[in-house]
């Protein structure tokens, strides 16, 4: 099972440039780093990013994150994973542009 995090198109090009990031802003509010799994990420991409353009999706393993990934209870009692130190170029396994077509997000296909 992989996690996914959605970055505005300016937020991972600061990640890339730098090597690592502490998030989005939000993130940095919260003091984590918020991620979903396959399941969660069109509620996420709805509800916080409805109707933007330019959103690229990361694919992390969570296995490779260690103690620092929390799995905590967030919208209706769900656990969401939960990052608590920066986030790095080399946990991210993959990312591709996430489009928005006829207003709704579209993901992967494959997302598991």
């Amino acid at each position: 099972m992989l996690i996914y995090k959605i970055f505005r198109a300016p937020e991972w090009a600061e990640m890339q440039a730098a090597g690592h990031t502490a998030g989005a802003p939000i993130d940095v509010a919260d003091g984590y780093v918020h991620f979903s799994t396959a399941v969660q990420a069109a509620e996420t991409a709805a509800k916080h990013f409805s109707g933007e353009t330019g959103l690229v999706l990361l694919a992390l393993d969570p296995d490779t994150l260690g103690d620092a990934l929390k799995w905590e209870p967030s919208r209706g009692g769900a656990l969401f994973p939960h990052l608590y130190r920066t986030l790095r170029m080399e946990d991210v396994l993959w990312s591709v542009p996430l489009p928005l077509k006829d207003g709704v997000h579209v993901f992967p296909e494959d997302m598991a």
